[in-house]
């Protein structure tokens, strides 16, 4: 609140105190002051004195009347009234006709009568109006002091006889009340009685008076104030001031209580139309606000004052607030002031003093100018360039400089003015139902030139302006008959008109004027585009709207705000959205106490106070502006709808980005596609990843048609009804139509077809009654497959005869539904028409379709229900599905039609069938056997079981119980029938239980046959009986009991087991030692690889010594391979056997290939070693001296010749070579080739191709297997089998003439002989092992 003083009157001016004033009433514009120099001094409200009037002594009292036209003073020993008229500024005199002096004064609140009290206690009562007087005589014993008048125009007075009298109009006393003590001071009814006591006092409850005495420390009571309903505020002489209430529940409470002044308090007054209590005391004022007492609103300082403040009064209205002081002087105060402003763009115009206007323009940031004027204003109006200011029927204009401001002319107008608009060049101003357009700058209105004035309307309409607005290009206004006219300044003529049905009170253009904001006689406001005459209602407009406020932040072109006096709705009007323009309510604001709203930019309202100065207030629909990181998620969603609601789809995002949940996003894109923002939608429909939206998006971005990108838009948010609407209304109205198909909403698809594409309804048709089928409405379906039949359209024309066929069978007409399927080309029809007429049970008509669609096995199954078995037989070679084969089958069979129901039985894969049929009806055993092998079938082999035991074959029959896994039978069987060794062997061969073999063992145990015995002991996991009855079982050739026993021992693992057969196969038990293989084998099975190691080393030796040379070299080698696999070191010995015997066998390879040098160099090699071929020695060497006489190596030949020579050899030479021989010997021939060298593999050492012990390294070298020739880096292979070495060449020849391994005798291909580039695995095995 403002506490400028406006002005001050010292106490030269009033000369002397008290000093006693008042208020014009109502208007407030005039002071009435007094002091003690005989004079009233009147001042107006800026403290200019208007007039002076002279008494002949002091004034006693004065008093304004209800409307503050006439002053009433009274002055001390004079019988005058002084009248003094504020429209004229004249004083009259009237003579009261009172002989005693005049001590009260006082003007109805209701009417123009005038009572005036005197010393002796009577009263006159004076009619302004009529000029009659009423005096009253006695109406008090003594001097009457105070008094106050009712509403009713009852007058209460007080007296010092200590009487209280109720007197009306005509001065008749209506009612007495005599008080105790008494003290002045009367209000409506209640006195202060001693100045402790409030006597209350009700005319309606005359006989129960209240006194209401208050707290000795308050002090006395200096004045009370009666306000709002009830309530009284009494100041105390001690600085106090209390609040109590007349109301009955509360009476004699105090509802509030502050010490407001330190040493004492003169008087309080209220303000009702400010809301406010004031007190004064010591030096300064205090203001409270009445809603709110214990805050204090305002403080002012009279720090000046030093005797301290006297009386205090508000003018009515609240603006001025006047103190006098005790030393005779008086201050006013500025504490409201008039809320004028105006606003132009984002430039303001505000009141700030009652003479000075404040303009600014903070969007822009200019600095403020400050323009003092000459008179109050009544109104302000801002433009771009101007300013305006004025009152009554005038009005000044100032030119607005960058930081100076010039007066440039005042104007009068015809009448007073309502409002006045400006723009650049232009104002208007509305007076009296007229608008007049001038020029701001003209010459005056006496100008010739057409442009420079106009009054509004034409002298020929009748109508009253009632509201008007200026914007750049366009003056409107809008009448009493509810037409809004639009007035074009740079063509003078009117553009356009809007004819509403009742008058036009407010109008609010944006700042463009392409948008309007109207609110007519019925309070309803509405927004109306003058481009396309468009007039949109706003939803929940309140009554009580004062203004609009359009939005100046270019981007929120649509938003505006109705202010009323504590609220501001927030409205968007949406002009392009898929329902087409509309406006929305988005929110509401509280706005504070007196604030007047001039401004909106970006959800900022610039309000205007009482207070003269500016505040500023965020919308609460624009909280999003203040948007914070870690705003909670609930807040964020309602942020989302706001600025969906505002169209702010930038700020929307962000919010999406902070709220990061799919609904988010899905709603702005939503609301993208309800306001038709394409590309917007699209972005957002690619960031969560809905690509069949975006695809669908921007197919249609480039459609031009309004309505028809909008139908698109209003059915992908599946608004179908609206969709249809627009699809009807663009360019391309059957879009509708394919909506509906698409939707399969067949009825209002046909509904549109015959408007928009006739042809398209056979097709429509098809699809509905297809559908009209899948909900089981035949009738209908039925009529619409007719419908669609086009006769020029092939297949969709099958497509409904197919349609027909199917529902006439279901609604019945079976004869015309199999007709039409018959003639139908399409098989699965025939199948779909054959199935319902089964549902049906029409059995024929059914297999008749079947088997003309060639459904087999469907006809023949209801030819089979039907019994049809002659129809059955026809179908059947055509027919895949053995469950009809086999109905066929019995029905067959039970006819006695044996080789049919055979037949059949086999196509139905039904086994058991078939060989009961061949065994009880067919007599062919053969057949039954052959299939019962075949398809192993249990229950088969059981027949034939039975079959062969009724034969008396028991052999045939055991086979086949075994077969059939009914072993115990078969065991019975073979018990009583001596059969036991065929069950035996099928048993043997078979996968049975422990129990089975044991069985069997046990049966030949009793029969002594140990052999048998033994075998089945040992399968079922018995060794020791096993070994037993092998041990005890006569010697055969082949030995089988010897080697079950070795394999019985193998699995057994037991030790003594072992002992046992070894202590057998060395003869201890019967003195017979046995063949030293079966021993090799036993250590073999066993896995003890060192003793069947140095075992092979001695059967080899034997079957040496008994010239078995491929056994003993076969024993070797597959010990060898043994040891080599268990990663067991060979024995040297086993080695160099097996090389020697090798090159033995090499022999016969190369001499069979013709290769003489390396079959003697073999010869050679066994020929020093001719110890280990005892019973072969001299063949061996004669085969030597020949093979290295072919070979040319004489000096070998002769060596080896003389050696035959030796009389233990010489008889033995075969006849054939033997003089041969001899000649060498007597004719020696020494001349021999070396052999050629090669590298050793290990250090490179060139030694004789066939030497295997390298003199360089010590080393015994790795042979080749195909030549016996020690191996070379270079040429390096092995035997894919045995993994023995060779040189790859020589290996390659030898294969090519036979591909057999000549040490592993397994078939090796060359194609699978590959180069081995590292040998190292070959030369030191042991480290790779490691």
């Amino acid at each position: 609140m403002f506490s400028i003083r406006v002005f001050t009157l010292l106490e030269k001016t009033l000369l002397g105190s008290p000093v006693q004033f008042i208020w014009q009433k109502t208007l407030g514009n005039f002071l009435a002051v007094t002091g003690a120099d005989h004079t009233v001094k009147i001042f107006d409200r800026h403290g200019q004195k208007r007039n002076e009037i002279n008494l002949p002594s002091n004034c006693v009292a004065m008093d304004w009347d209800k409307d503050g036209d006439t002053l009433a003073i009274i002055a001390d020993k004079c019988s005058t009234i002084y009248l003094w008229d504020a429209n004229t500024n004249k004083t009259s005199q009237v003579d009261s006709g009172m002989r005693d002096p005049m001590s009260f004064l006082l003007w109805s609140k209701v009417g123009a009568l005038l009572a005036v009290g005197t010393t002796k206690g009577n009263l006159l009562i004076y009619n302004r109006q009529t000029s009659r007087k009423i005096p009253v005589l006695g109406k008090h014993t003594k001097r009457i002091t105070c008094g106050c008048w009712n509403t009713e125009n009852l007058l209460a007075l007080g007296s010092e006889d200590k009487m209280i009298t109720i007197s009306n109009q005509e001065g008749d006393t209506v009612r007495q009340v005599i008080i105790s003590s008494y003290n002045t001071g009367l209000g409506p009814v209640s006195v202060v009685v001693g100045k402790k006591t409030l006597f209350l006092f009700n005319l309606n409850d005359p006989d129960n008076p209240i006194d209401l005495e208050f707290q000795q420390r308050y002090g006395n009571i200096v004045t009370y104030r009666w306000y709002g309903d009830g309530y009284i505020m009494i100041g105390f002489s001690r600085g106090c001031f209390v609040v109590i209430s007349t109301h009955i529940r509360e009476i004699g409470q105090e509802i509030f209580q502050a010490r407001n002044h330190k040493d004492n308090l003169t008087s309080i007054a209220i303000s009702q139309s400010l809301n406010k209590a004031a007190s004064c005391g010591d030096n300064c004022i205090k203001i409270h606000d009445l809603s709110e007492l214990k805050e204090m609103y305002a403080i002012i300082n009279l720090d000046d004052e030093n005797k301290g403040l006297d009386q205090l009064a508000w003018t009515d209205d609240g603006q001025l607030l006047a103190v006098s002081t005790q030393r005779g002087s008086l201050h006013v105060f500025l504490t409201k002031l008039p809320v004028l402003g105006d606003a132009c763009g984002t430039r303001i115009a505000y009141l700030t003093s009652l003479l000075e206007v404040t303009v600014a323009n903070h969007v822009e940031a200019e600095l403020p100018i400050t323009v003092s004027v000459e008179v109050e204003p009544n109104f302000v109006a801002v433009g771009l360039y101007h300013l305006a200011v004025g009152m009554n029927n005038r009005a000044w204009f100032y030119i607005l400089g960058e930081n100076s401001v010039k007066k440039l002319k005042d104007m009068e107008y015809l009448g007073t003015v309502t409002s006045i608009y400006l723009n650049s060049d232009y104002a208007a101003a509305l007076f009296e139902g007229k608008v007049q357009l001038h020029m701001i700058e003209g010459e005056g209105l006496d100008a010739q030139e057409e442009r420079e004035t106009r009054l509004f309307p034409a002298m020929d309409d009748k109508c009253r302006i009632l509201c008007h607005a200026l914007t750049g290009d366009f003056l409107i206004y809008g009448t009493d008959t509810g037409v809004i006219h639009y007035f074009y300044i740079e063509d003078w003529q009117y553009m356009n008109e809007y004819r509403h049905p009742v008058s036009v009170r407010k109008i609010f253009p944006d700042p463009n004027g392409t948008r309007l904001v109207f609110i007519d006689d019925k309070s309803d406001g509405f927004v109306y585009c003058p481009v396309n005459d468009g007039v949109h209602e706003i939803p929940n407009f309140p009554p009580t709207i004062k203004g609009i406020l359009w939005e100046n932040w270019p981007i929120d072109k649509g938003v505006f705000a109705a202010c009323d006096d504590d609220k501001v709705y927030t409205y968007v009007f949406h002009k392009d959205t898929i329902q087409g323009s509309k406006v929305i309510l988005a929110g509401g604001t509280k706005v504070p106490f007196s604030h007047k709203p001039l401004l909106l930019y970006n959800g900022e309202l610039t309000c205007q106070t009482q207070s003269g100065k500016t505040n500023n207030i965020y919308l609460s629909t624009h909280s999003f502006l203040g948007i914070v990181k870690d705003t909670g998620f609930n807040e964020l969603k309602q942020i989302l709808t706001q600025t969906l609601m505002l169209k702010r789809f930038s700020e929307a995002w962000e919010v999406c980005k902070l709220l990061n949940d799919q609904s988010g996003w899905n709603e702005l894109a939503r609301a993208c596609l309800h306001h038709m923002e394409l590309e917007f939608a699209i972005r957002v429909y690619r960031t969560i990843g809905n690509v069949g939206m975006v695809m669908s998006l921007e197919q249609i971005k480039g459609i031009e048609d309004h309505n028809l990108l909008a139908g698109h838009l209003a059915m992908f948010t599946n608004d179908f009804n609206l969709a249809q609407d627009l699809y009807l209304a663009s360019t391309c109205p059957v879009a509708a139509l394919e909506m509906r198909r698409d939707l399969q909403h067949w009825d209002s698809a046909l509904q549109l077809a015959k408007r928009l594409a006739p042809d398209q309804i056979p097709f429509i048709s098809k699809e509905y009654a297809m559908q009209l089928e899948f909900t089981g409405d035949y009738v209908n379906a039925l009529a619409h497959y007719e419908k669609g039949i086009t006769k020029d359209n092939k297949e969709h024309d099958e497509a409904c005869l197919a349609g027909v066929a199917q529902m006439s069978i279901r609604m019945g007409d079976i004869r015309r539904g199999v007709n039409q399927a018959i003639k139908h080309p399409s098989r699965l029809l025939k199948r779909d028409c054959g199935a319902i007429l089964e549902s049906m049970k029409q059995f024929s008509e059914a297999a008749q379709l079947y088997e003309k669609g060639q459904y087999y096995d469907k006809a023949a199954s209801v030819y089979i229900r039907c019994k049809n078995w002659a129809k059955v037989g026809e179908l059947l070679p055509c027919v895949s599905s053995p469950k009809i084969h086999l109905q066929y089958a019995k029905a067959k069979e039970a006819d006695g039609r044996y080789k049919e129901a055979v037949v059949a039985y086999e196509n139905a894969k039904q086994w058991d069938n078939v060989i009961r049929l061949y065994l009880d009806h067919l007599n062919n055993p053969e057949k039954a056997v052959s299939i019962v092998r075949e398809t192993q079938s249990l229950d088969g082999a059981k027949m034939v079981a039975r079959f062969f035991l009724q034969l008396g074959d028991y052999g045939s029959a055991i086979q086949f119980l075994v077969m059939s896994k009914c072993n115990n039978e078969a065991f019975t069987l073979a018990q009583q029938h001596n059969k036991m060794e065929i069950y035996a062997d099928i048993i043997g061969s078979e996968n049975t239980t422990n129990e089975d073999y044991q069985s069997i063992a046990l049966y030949f145990e009793g029969e002594k046959k140990h052999f048998q015995a033994g075998k089945f002991f040992l399968l079922c996991g018995q060794y020791a009986r096993a070994l037993k009855h092998f041990l005890k079982s006569p010697t055969t050739e082949d030995n089988m009991a010897i080697e079950m026993a070795i394999e019985t021992v193998g699995q057994a693992k037991d030790e003594a087991l072992t002992n046992q057969l070894i202590d057998y196969l060395m003869g201890e038990s019967d003195g017979m030692p046995k063949d030293a293989k079966y021993l090799f084998r036993l250590y073999m099975a066993l896995k003890q690889y060192r003793e069947a190691a140095r075992t092979a080393i001695i059967i080899a030796r034997e079957e040496q010594s008994a010239g078995n040379y491929r056994n003993a070299h076969d024993v070797l080698f597959s010990m060898y391979s043994e040891l080599k696999t268990q990663k067991i070191k060979i024995p040297s010995e086993m080695a160099t056997n097996l090389m020697i015997l090798h090159s033995y066998i090499l022999v016969k390879t190369h001499v069979k290939r013709g290769d003489h040098m390396k079959g003697a160099r073999m010869l050679i090699r066994v020929a020093n070693n001719i110890s280990k071929f005892p019973s072969h020695i001299v063949p061996i060497l004669t085969s030597t001296v020949i093979e290295c006489h072919r070979a040319g190596l004489k000096n070998s030949a002769f060596s080896f010749a003389a050696m035959l020579m030796r009389p233990e050899y010489r008889n033995k030479i075969d006849l054939k070579y033997k003089k041969k021989i001899e000649a060498m010997v007597r004719r020696p021939d020494t001349s021999e080739a070396e052999e050629p060298t090669t590298p050793c593999p290990y250090c490179e050492f060139l030694l004789p191709e066939c030497e295997l012990l390298c003199p360089g390294c010590k080393n015994s070298l790795p042979y080749c297997i195909a030549t016996g020739r020690h191996m070379v880096k270079n040429d390096w292979t092995a035997c894919p089998n045995c993994d023995f070495p060779a040189l790859h060449s020589e290996f390659k020849n030898v294969l090519q003439s036979e591909n057999i391994c000549p040490m592993c005798s397994e078939r090796v291909s060359i194609v699978h002989l590959k180069k081995i580039a590292d040998c190292t695995p070959y030369l030191s095995p042991e480290e790779m092992e490691q």
